[in-house]
Formats: structure tokens, sequence, C-alpha cells
């Protein structure tokens, strides 16, 4: 997450978001950069326009807060397809797991992790 913070500083501040920013933001802030993770996320930014993302993300609650109990038979059902998931493939439950929750924890951040 702090990589994705440095990015966001960087676009706040008006630099540029490259390897060399984005390292220089996280070792100021005492993070042990991995490189792969650097250019990952500078990849996947390049053809991002961060303030659209942001928008869309900050969006995304209201319009799922107003349809609550509209969409909670699909989660049920969704929640119903995970578990069965999980039964069949126990060695991914990590794996997956992990990802469900990135996406919904920010799903109109996704945009910005390509």
């Amino acid at each position: 997450m702090e990589y994705v913070y440095a990015a966001l500083i960087l676009n706040e501040s008006g630099d540029e978001i490259n390897e060399d920013n984005v390292t220089a933001v996280l070792e100021a802030a005492g993070v042990d950069v991995e490189e792969s993770r650097v250019k990952a996320l500078v990849a996947a930014l390049e053809d991002v326009d961060i303030e659209d993302a942001i928008e869309s993300a900050a969006a995304v609650p209201a319009a799922g807060a107003s349809g609550g109990s509209a969409s909670s038979g699909s989660a049920e059902e969704s929640e119903d397809e995970a578990e069965s998931e999980e039964a069949e493939a126990p060695d991914e439950e990590e794996e997956g797991g992990e990802e469900e929750d990135e996406e919904a924890s920010g799903e109109g951040l996704g945009d910005l992790f390509g």
C-alpha cells in the first residue's frame, strides 16, 4: 500500500511518477524498497489519469450503499460460489482471499494497478 501512497504523494505534489521519484519517497519514509514492485507500479500507472481514478473510487461506495438490499441476493450467491471453490482448491485459498480483499477494499482503485 505504501507504494500507492508514494505515487499519490508524487501526483499531489505535481512530480512525475517514475522509478527514481517513487523510490526516493519510499526511502524517505523508511520503507525497504523492492525494485520490482516500483517498476510494476510505474508501469501500471503509465496510462492512468490518477485524478479520474480517485474520483471514480470516491463515487463507488456511495453508489454501492444505495443498492445494498437489492444486491444482497447476488452477494449471497457469490459467497456460495467462493465457498465451493475453496472446497475444491484449498491451496488457492490464501492467494484468492488476498486478491478478493484487495479488490473489495479499492474497487475503483483497481485501475491504478493495471
